[in-house]
């Protein structure tokens, strides 16, 4: 078995950007875009010569794809496989870590394991704590798979939240990121698309409370009026987002990794006889991360690490 590490490297190479307001924008095309343009830079930049082509949007000739060899621009650690390969000397924040606020977002993947949540949890803070050459970040965010606040207005769109999910994986899963807040790892703790109702029985059952609970309602209308009446009786801040509870589906890695016009020719295609990795590929969990300048407002330093199982 192989783990796969994506990384799509800090996004903000134009320097940074006042903070806005969320878009129509679906982050899972942002994290998309990102990594598929850190794959052709580190082709480029690992092998100048390979005959790129830069009148293609992505760099190469759609009837005529050629690439570097993978082992060229990705790094295997015994059973990780970094894709690309990251150079952890050029790491780091500008200024010193206290002057950020540095927010995670973790996405665990459906089909991925119940069981392996703790490990993968650790595994993605610990890649964005050295990403940013800090030792501890302000505010988690926990996405479960299943999740959402979709219906014809607020209040059906909470009464379906109620039903989402599983109540007794996700309190299990909670243990270790309470384990990481108890380690000072994380400052603040949050969840993702939970109603009035998933909320109230969350907060029953966990020891460590979240403080953040982060809603996409782009599907209904508003805020559930319960969940806001549950946050300001618990003191828990209501954040809007855009991003996309299933932001990495198998077929999306695999177009990534594959070997057509836009992949990055990491996988085997036995059809056209292009050799490359072979085996089930299942998407784990995927961890965003931001870190703004407080005293500016700005973004320095934004990006996203994402995790999978291959089994040859």
């Amino acid at each position: 078995m192989t783990r796969l590490i994506l990384s799509t490297s800090n996004i903000m190479t134009g320097g940074p950007s006042i903070i806005r307001k969320p878009g129509a924008d679906r982050s899972n095309l942002e994290f998309t875009n990102s990594l598929r343009s850190n794959f052709l830079a580190a082709q480029q930049d690992y092998s100048p010569d390979s005959g790129s082509n830069d009148n293609s949007p992505d760099g190469y000739e759609e009837d005529s794809v050629t690439r570097p060899q993978a082992s060229l621009w990705t790094t295997r650690a015994g059973s990780d496989y970094y894709i690309p390969t990251i150079d952890w000397s050029m790491s780091g924040l500008a200024e010193e870590p206290s002057q950020y606020d540095i927010t995670v977002k973790l996405f665990y993947l459906p089909g991925a394991g119940i069981k392996d949540r703790a490990q993968h949890t650790k595994d993605a803070v610990e890649l964005v704590l050295k990403e940013l050459g800090v030792d501890s970040i302000d505010l988690l965010i926990v996405s479960f798979p299943g999740m959402s606040f979709e219906g014809d207005c607020e209040w059906e769109a909470d009464k379906k939240n109620s039903q989402q999910g599983n109540d007794e994986e996700e309190i299990a899963s909670w243990l270790v990121v309470e384990e990481l807040y108890d380690q000072g790892t994380v400052k603040k703790l949050g969840l993702a698309e939970f109603g009035s109702e998933k909320l109230s029985r969350f907060l029953s059952r966990v020891r460590v409370r979240p403080k953040v609970d982060q809603v996409n309602v782009k599907d209904c209308c508003n805020v559930p009026p319960p969940l806001l009446k549950l946050a300001k009786l618990e003191s828990i801040e209501l954040l809007v987002h855009n991003d996309c509870t299933n932001i990495l589906p198998s077929g999306t890695l695999r177009e990534l990794l594959g070997q057509g016009v836009r992949g990055a020719g990491v996988l085997s295609e036995s059809k056209r006889g292009l050799d490359g990795m072979k085996g089930d590929l299942t998407p784990e969990w995927v961890v965003k991360y931001t870190a703004v300048v407080r005293d500016r407002g700005v973004i320095e330093n934004k990006g996203y690490f994402a995790a999978a199982e291959l089994r040859e």
